[in-house]
Protein backbone atom coordinates (compact mmCIF):
# COMPACT_ATOMS: atom_id res chain seq x y z
CA UNK A 1 0.00 0.00 0.00
CA UNK A 2 2.70 2.43 0.74
CA UNK A 3 4.29 2.11 -2.71
CA UNK A 4 1.00 2.31 -4.43
CA UNK A 5 1.78 6.29 -4.77
CA UNK A 6 4.18 5.23 -7.68
CA UNK A 7 2.13 2.33 -9.01
CA UNK A 8 -0.39 4.97 -9.51
CA UNK A 9 2.00 7.94 -11.43
CA UNK A 10 3.52 5.15 -13.72
CA UNK A 11 -0.07 3.54 -14.62
CA UNK A 12 -2.21 6.93 -14.81
CA UNK A 13 0.51 8.65 -16.82
CA UNK A 14 0.54 5.07 -19.17
CA UNK A 15 -3.07 4.96 -19.39
CA UNK A 16 -3.80 8.33 -20.46
CA UNK A 17 -1.17 8.51 -22.64
CA UNK A 18 -2.32 5.08 -24.87
CA UNK A 19 -5.69 6.97 -24.54
CA UNK A 20 -4.62 10.09 -25.82
CA UNK A 21 -2.31 8.32 -28.50
CA UNK A 22 0.40 10.54 -27.70
CA UNK A 23 3.08 10.26 -25.12
CA UNK A 24 4.06 13.97 -24.55
CA UNK A 25 -0.16 14.95 -24.84
CA UNK A 26 -0.11 14.39 -21.15
CA UNK A 27 1.31 16.76 -19.05
CA UNK A 28 3.77 15.42 -16.57
CA UNK A 29 2.73 17.54 -13.90
CA UNK A 30 -0.70 17.02 -13.86
CA UNK A 31 -0.24 13.36 -13.32
CA UNK A 32 2.29 14.14 -10.48
CA UNK A 33 -0.10 16.47 -8.93
CA UNK A 34 -2.27 13.52 -8.82
CA UNK A 35 -0.10 11.25 -7.66
CA UNK A 36 1.07 13.38 -5.25
CA UNK A 37 -2.32 14.00 -3.71
CA UNK A 38 -3.23 10.28 -3.45
CA UNK A 39 -0.15 9.99 -1.68
CA UNK A 40 -1.40 12.64 1.10
CA UNK A 41 -4.38 11.02 1.06
CA UNK A 42 -3.58 7.50 2.23
CA UNK A 43 -0.23 8.77 4.30
CA UNK A 44 -1.24 7.25 8.24
CA UNK A 45 -4.70 5.92 7.19
CA UNK A 46 -4.43 3.32 10.29
CA UNK A 47 -3.44 6.01 12.60
CA UNK A 48 -5.64 8.71 11.24
CA UNK A 49 -3.25 11.13 10.96
CA UNK A 50 -4.27 15.05 10.83
CA UNK A 51 -4.28 16.05 7.16
CA UNK A 52 -1.58 18.75 8.41
CA UNK A 53 1.10 16.51 9.47
CA UNK A 54 0.45 14.35 5.88
CA UNK A 55 1.62 17.93 4.74
CA UNK A 56 4.33 18.33 6.55
CA UNK A 57 5.74 15.44 5.63
CA UNK A 58 5.15 15.61 2.15
CA UNK A 59 6.41 19.20 2.29
CA UNK A 60 9.72 18.02 3.99
CA UNK A 61 10.62 16.03 0.79
CA UNK A 62 9.64 18.95 -1.57
CA UNK A 63 12.29 20.81 0.44
CA UNK A 64 14.74 18.89 1.14
CA UNK A 65 18.64 20.79 1.26
CA UNK A 66 19.51 18.45 -1.69
CA UNK A 67 16.31 18.66 -3.77
CA UNK A 68 16.71 22.94 -3.45
CA UNK A 69 20.35 22.55 -4.74
CA UNK A 70 19.52 20.95 -7.57
CA UNK A 71 16.70 23.82 -8.43
CA UNK A 72 19.25 26.05 -8.63
CA UNK A 73 21.13 24.22 -11.02
CA UNK A 74 18.04 23.71 -13.25
CA UNK A 75 17.62 27.61 -12.97
CA UNK A 76 21.19 28.18 -13.79
CA UNK A 77 21.39 25.53 -16.46
CA UNK A 78 18.15 26.85 -18.13
CA UNK A 79 19.42 30.12 -18.31
CA UNK A 80 22.97 29.14 -19.87
CA UNK A 81 21.10 27.29 -22.25
CA UNK A 82 18.77 29.91 -23.92
CA UNK A 83 21.08 32.52 -23.97
CA UNK A 84 23.87 30.33 -25.74
CA UNK A 85 21.66 29.60 -28.50
CA UNK A 86 20.33 33.26 -28.53
CA UNK A 87 23.75 34.34 -29.50
CA UNK A 88 24.39 31.51 -32.14
CA UNK A 89 26.92 29.30 -29.89
CA UNK A 90 25.25 26.66 -31.69
CA UNK A 91 25.16 26.94 -35.21
CA UNK A 92 29.13 27.96 -34.60
CA UNK A 93 29.68 24.78 -32.82
CA UNK A 94 28.49 22.43 -35.60
CA UNK A 95 30.30 25.00 -38.47
CA UNK A 96 33.49 24.31 -36.18
CA UNK A 97 33.05 20.73 -36.09
CA UNK A 98 31.82 19.98 -39.82
CA UNK A 99 34.38 22.55 -41.22
CA UNK A 100 37.56 20.88 -41.49
CA UNK A 101 35.64 17.65 -42.65
CA UNK A 102 36.53 16.03 -46.30
CA UNK A 103 33.24 14.96 -47.93
CA UNK A 104 34.07 10.85 -46.52
CA UNK A 105 33.51 12.30 -43.19
CA UNK A 106 30.46 14.23 -43.54
CA UNK A 107 28.85 10.59 -41.58
CA UNK A 108 31.04 10.21 -38.60
CA UNK A 109 31.23 14.04 -39.06
CA UNK A 110 27.37 14.65 -37.89
CA UNK A 111 27.88 11.77 -34.94
CA UNK A 112 31.32 14.03 -33.73
CA UNK A 113 29.28 17.17 -34.00
CA UNK A 114 26.31 15.87 -32.14
CA UNK A 115 28.45 14.34 -29.06
CA UNK A 116 30.04 18.17 -28.86
CA UNK A 117 26.67 20.00 -29.10
CA UNK A 118 25.00 18.14 -26.61
CA UNK A 119 27.70 17.62 -24.48
CA UNK A 120 27.66 21.58 -24.42
CA UNK A 121 23.70 22.57 -24.73
CA UNK A 122 23.26 19.23 -21.74
CA UNK A 123 20.28 18.50 -24.10
CA UNK A 124 19.69 15.77 -26.48
CA UNK A 125 16.30 17.07 -28.14
CA UNK A 126 18.18 20.59 -28.86
CA UNK A 127 20.91 18.57 -30.33
CA UNK A 128 18.48 16.74 -32.75
CA UNK A 129 16.56 19.80 -33.52
CA UNK A 130 19.90 22.06 -34.03
CA UNK A 131 21.51 19.73 -36.30
CA UNK A 132 19.09 17.14 -37.90
CA UNK A 133 17.60 19.60 -40.25
CA UNK A 134 21.45 20.42 -41.41
CA UNK A 135 21.80 16.74 -41.45
CA UNK A 136 18.74 15.88 -44.13
CA UNK A 137 19.60 19.00 -46.29
CA UNK A 138 23.23 17.70 -47.22
CA UNK A 139 22.12 14.00 -47.10
CA UNK A 140 21.13 14.34 -50.89
CA UNK A 141 24.29 15.56 -52.00
CA UNK A 142 26.53 12.99 -49.91
CA UNK A 143 24.23 9.98 -51.09
CA UNK A 144 24.09 8.62 -47.96
CA UNK A 145 21.47 6.84 -46.62
CA UNK A 146 18.83 9.38 -44.59
CA UNK A 147 18.10 6.82 -41.74
CA UNK A 148 21.91 6.55 -41.34
CA UNK A 149 22.74 10.17 -41.24
CA UNK A 150 19.80 11.06 -38.65
CA UNK A 151 20.60 8.17 -36.64
CA UNK A 152 24.42 9.31 -35.88
CA UNK A 153 22.68 11.96 -34.82
CA UNK A 154 20.47 10.51 -32.68
CA UNK A 155 23.51 8.49 -31.38
CA UNK A 156 25.62 11.72 -31.04
CA UNK A 157 22.97 13.62 -28.80
CA UNK A 158 22.95 10.49 -26.53
CA UNK A 159 26.25 10.31 -26.06
CA UNK A 160 25.80 14.25 -24.92
CA UNK A 161 23.08 13.82 -22.81
CA UNK A 162 24.36 11.06 -20.80
CA UNK A 163 27.57 12.82 -19.79
CA UNK A 164 27.28 16.53 -19.85
CA UNK A 165 27.04 18.93 -16.74
CA UNK A 166 24.39 20.39 -17.86
CA UNK A 167 21.82 17.93 -18.70
CA UNK A 168 18.91 17.16 -16.70
CA UNK A 169 19.66 13.44 -16.16
CA UNK A 170 23.05 14.40 -14.73
CA UNK A 171 21.69 16.85 -12.63
CA UNK A 172 19.24 14.49 -10.86
CA UNK A 173 21.31 11.26 -11.12
CA UNK A 174 24.26 12.99 -9.28
CA UNK A 175 22.21 15.02 -6.94
CA UNK A 176 20.12 11.81 -5.76
CA UNK A 177 23.36 10.02 -5.53
CA UNK A 178 24.91 12.88 -3.56
CA UNK A 179 28.12 13.16 -5.48
CA UNK A 180 30.28 15.37 -7.58
CA UNK A 181 29.16 15.85 -11.70
CA UNK A 182 32.60 15.49 -12.57
CA UNK A 183 33.28 12.27 -10.40
CA UNK A 184 30.15 10.97 -12.53
CA UNK A 185 31.76 12.02 -15.25
CA UNK A 186 34.79 10.04 -14.92
CA UNK A 187 33.23 7.02 -14.37
CA UNK A 188 30.38 7.49 -16.81
CA UNK A 189 32.88 8.75 -19.69
CA UNK A 190 34.87 4.77 -18.95
CA UNK A 191 31.51 3.11 -19.52
CA UNK A 192 30.74 5.07 -23.13
CA UNK A 193 33.98 5.74 -24.41
CA UNK A 194 34.69 2.17 -26.16
CA UNK A 195 30.95 2.63 -27.40
CA UNK A 196 31.64 5.75 -29.05
CA UNK A 197 34.90 4.63 -30.50
CA UNK A 198 33.25 1.38 -32.31
CA UNK A 199 30.44 3.66 -33.38
CA UNK A 200 32.39 6.11 -35.06
CA UNK A 201 35.01 3.64 -36.77
CA UNK A 202 31.78 2.13 -38.34
CA UNK A 203 30.38 5.45 -39.54
CA UNK A 204 33.88 6.25 -40.62
CA UNK A 205 33.27 2.79 -42.37
CA UNK A 206 30.11 3.35 -44.06
CA UNK A 207 30.60 7.09 -45.29
CA UNK A 208 33.53 5.87 -47.07
CA UNK A 209 32.60 6.67 -50.63
CA UNK A 210 30.03 9.66 -51.06
CA UNK A 211 31.20 12.25 -52.40
CA UNK A 212 29.15 15.74 -52.17
CA UNK A 213 29.88 19.77 -52.74
CA UNK A 214 28.66 20.85 -49.35
CA UNK A 215 30.37 23.90 -47.92
CA UNK A 216 29.91 24.73 -44.30
CA UNK A 217 29.17 28.29 -43.55
CA UNK A 218 31.40 30.79 -42.00
CA UNK A 219 31.97 30.27 -38.21
CA UNK A 220 32.69 32.50 -35.61
CA UNK A 221 35.24 31.05 -33.09
CA UNK A 222 34.47 33.07 -30.13
CA UNK A 223 30.44 32.17 -30.32
CA UNK A 224 31.83 28.96 -29.18
CA UNK A 225 33.62 30.38 -26.11
CA UNK A 226 30.87 29.89 -23.89
CA UNK A 227 30.51 26.26 -24.11
CA UNK A 228 34.24 25.60 -23.60
CA UNK A 229 34.21 27.82 -20.83
CA UNK A 230 31.44 25.70 -18.97
CA UNK A 231 32.91 22.31 -20.59
CA UNK A 232 36.57 22.69 -19.10
CA UNK A 233 35.60 24.27 -16.41
CA UNK A 234 33.45 21.54 -15.28
CA UNK A 235 35.72 18.46 -15.86
CA UNK A 236 38.53 20.82 -13.87
CA UNK A 237 36.12 20.31 -10.68
CA UNK A 238 34.85 23.30 -10.40
CA UNK A 239 31.33 23.42 -8.63
CA UNK A 240 28.53 23.36 -10.76
CA UNK A 241 26.55 26.22 -10.02
CA UNK A 242 29.95 28.39 -9.83
CA UNK A 243 30.44 26.88 -13.41
CA UNK A 244 26.97 27.58 -14.39
CA UNK A 245 27.03 31.54 -12.90
CA UNK A 246 30.76 31.83 -15.01
CA UNK A 247 28.97 30.17 -18.00
CA UNK A 248 25.71 32.85 -18.19
CA UNK A 249 28.58 35.63 -17.82
CA UNK A 250 30.14 34.35 -20.50
CA UNK A 251 27.35 34.30 -22.88
CA UNK A 252 27.10 37.64 -21.80
CA UNK A 253 30.33 38.96 -22.79
CA UNK A 254 30.73 37.23 -25.98
CA UNK A 255 27.04 37.90 -26.87
CA UNK A 256 27.53 42.33 -26.33
CA UNK A 257 31.22 41.79 -27.79
CA UNK A 258 30.25 39.91 -31.16
CA UNK A 259 26.96 42.68 -31.21
CA UNK A 260 24.94 39.22 -31.07
CA UNK A 261 23.02 40.75 -28.32
CA UNK A 262 22.86 43.48 -25.40
CA UNK A 263 22.02 43.63 -21.80
CA UNK A 264 18.41 43.66 -22.66
CA UNK A 265 18.26 40.92 -24.91
CA UNK A 266 20.29 38.60 -22.82
CA UNK A 267 18.45 39.22 -19.90
CA UNK A 268 14.95 38.52 -22.17
CA UNK A 269 16.56 34.75 -23.24
CA UNK A 270 17.77 34.40 -19.50
CA UNK A 271 14.16 34.57 -18.32
CA UNK A 272 13.44 32.50 -21.19
CA UNK A 273 15.48 29.78 -20.47
CA UNK A 274 14.75 29.66 -16.48
CA UNK A 275 10.67 29.90 -17.43
CA UNK A 276 11.66 26.56 -19.65
CA UNK A 277 12.57 24.59 -16.61
CA UNK A 278 9.60 25.83 -14.47
CA UNK A 279 7.88 22.48 -15.08
CA UNK A 280 10.67 20.66 -14.37
CA UNK A 281 11.32 22.31 -11.03
CA UNK A 282 7.91 21.37 -10.26
CA UNK A 283 7.81 17.94 -10.80
CA UNK A 284 10.96 17.43 -9.45
CA UNK A 285 9.42 19.11 -6.04
CA UNK A 286 6.25 16.81 -6.15
CA UNK A 287 8.01 13.45 -6.61
CA UNK A 288 10.52 14.22 -3.56
CA UNK A 289 7.31 14.86 -1.64
CA UNK A 290 5.85 11.85 -3.04
CA UNK A 291 8.94 9.66 -2.62
CA UNK A 292 8.82 11.72 1.20
CA UNK A 293 5.31 9.94 1.76
CA UNK A 294 6.54 6.48 0.45
CA UNK A 295 9.92 6.17 2.73
CA UNK A 296 7.57 7.39 5.78
CA UNK A 297 4.94 4.56 4.91
CA UNK A 298 7.88 2.17 4.85
CA UNK A 299 7.68 1.66 1.21
CA UNK A 300 11.12 2.18 0.20
CA UNK A 301 12.34 -0.14 2.90
CA UNK A 302 9.61 -3.08 1.57
CA UNK A 303 10.89 -2.17 -1.99
CA UNK A 304 14.49 -2.88 -1.53
CA UNK A 305 14.07 -5.61 0.74
CA UNK A 306 11.93 -7.85 -1.76
CA UNK A 307 14.11 -6.58 -4.61
CA UNK A 308 17.47 -7.57 -2.78
CA UNK A 309 16.14 -10.72 -1.13
CA UNK A 310 18.08 -13.06 -3.02
CA UNK A 311 20.99 -10.51 -4.32
CA UNK A 312 24.36 -11.33 -2.68
CA UNK A 313 26.30 -8.34 -3.66
CA UNK A 314 27.24 -5.22 -5.47
CA UNK A 315 26.87 -6.88 -8.75
CA UNK A 316 23.05 -7.73 -8.30
CA UNK A 317 22.45 -4.59 -6.57
CA UNK A 318 23.62 -2.84 -9.79
CA UNK A 319 21.97 -5.10 -12.09
CA UNK A 320 18.53 -3.83 -9.64
CA UNK A 321 18.91 -0.34 -10.36
CA UNK A 322 19.53 -0.60 -13.92
CA UNK A 323 16.69 -2.85 -14.48
CA UNK A 324 14.28 0.18 -12.15
CA UNK A 325 14.92 2.79 -14.02
CA UNK A 326 14.97 1.00 -17.71
CA UNK A 327 11.09 -0.28 -16.73
CA UNK A 328 10.15 3.22 -15.15
CA UNK A 329 11.55 4.79 -18.61
CA UNK A 330 9.83 2.71 -20.57
CA UNK A 331 6.38 3.14 -19.14
CA UNK A 332 6.96 7.29 -18.57
CA UNK A 333 9.25 7.75 -21.97
CA UNK A 334 11.08 10.48 -20.08
CA UNK A 335 14.59 9.62 -18.72
CA UNK A 336 14.78 12.43 -16.42
CA UNK A 337 11.70 11.30 -14.40
CA UNK A 338 12.76 7.89 -14.50
CA UNK A 339 16.17 8.80 -12.50
CA UNK A 340 13.69 10.89 -10.43
CA UNK A 341 11.36 8.32 -9.44
CA UNK A 342 13.86 5.62 -8.42
CA UNK A 343 16.55 7.73 -7.37
CA UNK A 344 16.18 7.74 -3.76
CA UNK A 345 15.86 3.84 -3.87
CA UNK A 346 18.50 3.61 -5.66
CA UNK A 347 20.89 5.31 -3.26
CA UNK A 348 19.06 3.14 -0.16
CA UNK A 349 20.36 0.24 -2.43
CA UNK A 350 23.69 1.33 -2.78
CA UNK A 351 24.38 2.24 0.34
CA UNK A 352 23.30 -0.90 1.93
CA UNK A 353 25.54 -2.72 -0.55
CA UNK A 354 28.21 -0.07 -0.65
CA UNK A 355 28.12 0.79 -4.73
CA UNK A 356 29.91 4.24 -5.14
CA UNK A 357 27.44 6.79 -5.25
CA UNK A 358 29.02 7.68 -8.72
CA UNK A 359 29.20 4.29 -10.40
CA UNK A 360 25.28 4.98 -9.37
CA UNK A 361 24.60 7.75 -10.60
CA UNK A 362 26.18 6.50 -13.95
CA UNK A 363 24.47 3.39 -13.76
CA UNK A 364 21.06 5.55 -13.53
CA UNK A 365 22.18 7.53 -16.03
CA UNK A 366 23.31 5.38 -18.36
CA UNK A 367 20.56 3.10 -18.80
CA UNK A 368 17.74 5.68 -18.34
CA UNK A 369 19.45 6.95 -21.57
CA UNK A 370 19.82 3.91 -23.51
CA UNK A 371 16.21 2.55 -23.16
CA UNK A 372 15.03 6.56 -23.74
CA UNK A 373 17.10 6.10 -26.92
CA UNK A 374 15.35 3.18 -28.76
CA UNK A 375 11.92 4.44 -27.61
CA UNK A 376 9.97 5.03 -30.91
CA UNK A 377 7.23 7.02 -28.71
CA UNK A 378 10.31 9.30 -27.14
CA UNK A 379 10.57 12.92 -27.93
CA UNK A 380 14.13 12.50 -29.69
CA UNK A 381 13.32 9.68 -31.82
CA UNK A 382 9.59 11.40 -32.78
CA UNK A 383 11.45 14.91 -33.23
CA UNK A 384 13.87 13.11 -35.53
CA UNK A 385 11.72 11.17 -37.61
CA UNK A 386 9.34 14.44 -37.77
CA UNK A 387 12.08 16.52 -38.67
CA UNK A 388 13.83 13.91 -41.33
CA UNK A 389 10.41 12.89 -42.84
CA UNK A 390 10.88 8.71 -41.96
CA UNK A 391 9.68 6.99 -39.39
CA UNK A 392 10.94 6.57 -36.15
CA UNK A 393 10.90 2.45 -36.79
CA UNK A 394 13.69 3.31 -39.57
CA UNK A 395 15.60 5.24 -38.05
CA UNK A 396 16.50 2.40 -34.65
CA UNK A 397 17.97 -0.14 -37.06
CA UNK A 398 20.83 2.41 -37.45
CA UNK A 399 21.49 3.69 -33.76
CA UNK A 400 24.89 2.07 -33.19
CA UNK A 401 26.12 4.18 -30.22
CA UNK A 402 23.40 3.36 -27.86
CA UNK A 403 23.22 -0.37 -28.97
CA UNK A 404 27.11 -0.37 -28.32
CA UNK A 405 26.77 1.87 -25.15
CA UNK A 406 23.93 -0.85 -23.69
CA UNK A 407 26.30 -3.74 -24.37
CA UNK A 408 29.25 -2.09 -22.29
CA UNK A 409 27.09 -0.92 -19.42
CA UNK A 410 25.82 -4.02 -19.31
CA UNK A 411 29.43 -5.70 -19.24
CA UNK A 412 30.47 -3.01 -17.10
CA UNK A 413 27.93 -4.89 -14.40
CA UNK A 414 28.26 -8.42 -15.04
CA UNK A 415 32.21 -8.62 -15.08
CA UNK A 416 32.50 -6.48 -11.98
CA UNK A 417 34.82 -7.40 -9.04
CA UNK A 418 32.55 -8.25 -6.21
CA UNK A 419 35.45 -6.95 -4.02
Amino acid sequence: MALSPLAVFVGLFFVLSLVAGDFYAVPLSVVFVAAAAYAVAICGLGNRMPLTERLRIFSRGAGAEGLMQMVWIFVLAGSFAATAKAIGAVDATVGLVLSALPPSMLLPGFFVAACFVSLAMGTSVGTIVALTPVAVGVSTDVGLDLAQITAAVVGGAFFGDNLSFISDTTIVSTRSQGCAMSDKFRANIRIVWPAALVALVIYIAVGLGSSTSYTPLPIDFWLVVPYLVVLVLAICGLDVMLVLLLGNLSTLIVGVASGKANMTDWMAQSADGIGGMAELILISMLAGGMLEVVRHNGGIDYLIARLTSRIGGRRGAEGVVASLVAAVNLFTANNTVAILAVGGIAREIGQRFNIDPRRNASILDTFSCLVQSFLPYGAQLLMASALAGISPIDIVPCLYYPALMGLCAVGKIVFRREN
